[in-house]
């Protein structure tokens, strides 16, 4: 900044004449990519449910949803439809406001986590440069536990305000579960963090771009993180807070119509967002592996819609591990699963930080 300018922003800093400078089609282009974004994964929570169905069937050898419409694919429409004609009952001893507010607050969390995902590269849009990322912030990752680490509170608040015994059992279960894998989870992306030596998820996808995926130098790493990803996301083997011959239906269990919805689909967006994050953080995000991205610079916005795809494409195979799982393996009791989080998960979290660091400085001498 030259003298003259500085002088000026000085004059108008101590005469109060500073004016926010706002960027119309900017606004506009973040407004609408977050539409796009979050009624997508509305969409995908809600057909992930019909998947989730149907992959069930298969494994348990029948035919699944096929009545509404054409292959049952309306069956989704219907369920939503079903809730939000329900009848809406708030217990008259339940905290009202409380219990208004935790589903809300499960589904914003769940949501959330999507502004710092990078979808693709960017589009060029009337002469425009549009990246697809809502925000590309250089602490990326710690937005997506800070905000993940927030998603309890929706579960202790409506388990708590239901002024239901085995809601509250099942909130506390949650609470519990939910911090403990974090602590593995954040441990685990420790290492990966010492490896990249960046917080910002754009800049991990170029990296991976520029050379091989994470889940090369982090094989245990990732291991830890999935595992703890099916945790996070109360997902069999994990779904300790919803055991239904233990606690009727855990925590959401006095919730009926769209609130009970809210929980619904907020489980299946973290399970949606969870497969994005690992994609993004260990398989390339939306790089296409074998392809040359700067040979093809020429193709314009079709590079960026072939990476959306390669993107989805790692996404419905983690989506499908989470629903394989769920329909294969029992559920844990309630001392295993503490007893894999803090005497087994943490431990190797830790030894493969301390190997991550000691390799780092072997090749560096």
């Amino acid at each position: 900044m030259c003298n003259h300018h500085r002088l000026e922003l000085t004059h108008k800093i101590k005469t109060g004449k500073m004016f926010l400078v706002i960027d119309l089609p900017m606004l506009i282009e973040k407004f609408v990519l977050i539409l796009v974004v979050v009624m997508g994964s509305l969409v995908i929570a809600m057909y992930t449910t019909f998947a989730e169905r149907k992959v069930a069937a298969i494994l348990q050898d029948r035919r699944g949803p096929n009545r509404a419409g054409p292959f049952g694919l309306l069956q989704p429409l219907a369920d939503g439809m079903k809730l939000f004609f329900k009848e809406e009952i708030i217990p008259n001893l339940s905290s009202k406001f409380l219990f208004v507010l935790g589903p809300g607050l499960a589904m914003i969390t769940a949501i959330m986590t999507s502004a710092v995902v990078p979808w693709g590269n960017t589009i060029e849009v009337f002469g425009r440069t549009v990246s697809l990322q809502i925000a590309d912030v250089n602490i990326g990752i710690l937005f997506v536990f800070g905000v993940l680490s927030l998603g309890v509170y929706g579960i202790m608040i409506g388990g708590w305000a239901s002024n239901n015994k085995f809601s509250l059992l099942s909130a506390l279960r949650a609470a519990s579960q939910i911090i403990s894998y974090e602590l593995a989870m954040g441990l685990s992306l420790i290492a990966l963090l010492m490896v990249t030596g960046t917080l910002s998820l754009k800049e991990m996808v170029e990296q991976q771009q520029a050379s091989y995926w994470n889940v090369v130098y982090q094989p245990l790493g990732f291991f830890i993180f999935l595992i703890c990803s099916f945790a996070e996301c109360n997902r069999t083997p994990f779904d300790l807070p919803e055991a239904e011959n233990e606690l009727i239906g855990g925590y959401h269990t006095e919730y009926s119509s769209m609130k009970l919805g809210f929980y619904l689909f907020s489980e299946y967006i973290n399970m949606f967002i969870s497969s994005v994050i690992m994609a993004t953080l260990f398989f390339g995000g939306y790089d296409l592996p074998f392809f040359d991205e700067a040979a093809h610079a020429d193709w314009g916005n079709w590079l960026s819609l072939i990476g959306l795809v390669a993107l989805m494409f790692k996404v419905v195979c983690f989506i499908f591990l989470f629903m394989w799982v769920r329909w294969t393996i029992p559920r844990f009791r309630y001392d295993q699963l503490m007893h894999l989080g803090w005497r087994i998960l943490i431990p190797l979290a830790l030894f493969n930080m301390l190997l991550t660091g000691a390799v780092i400085l072997y090749f560096d001498k």
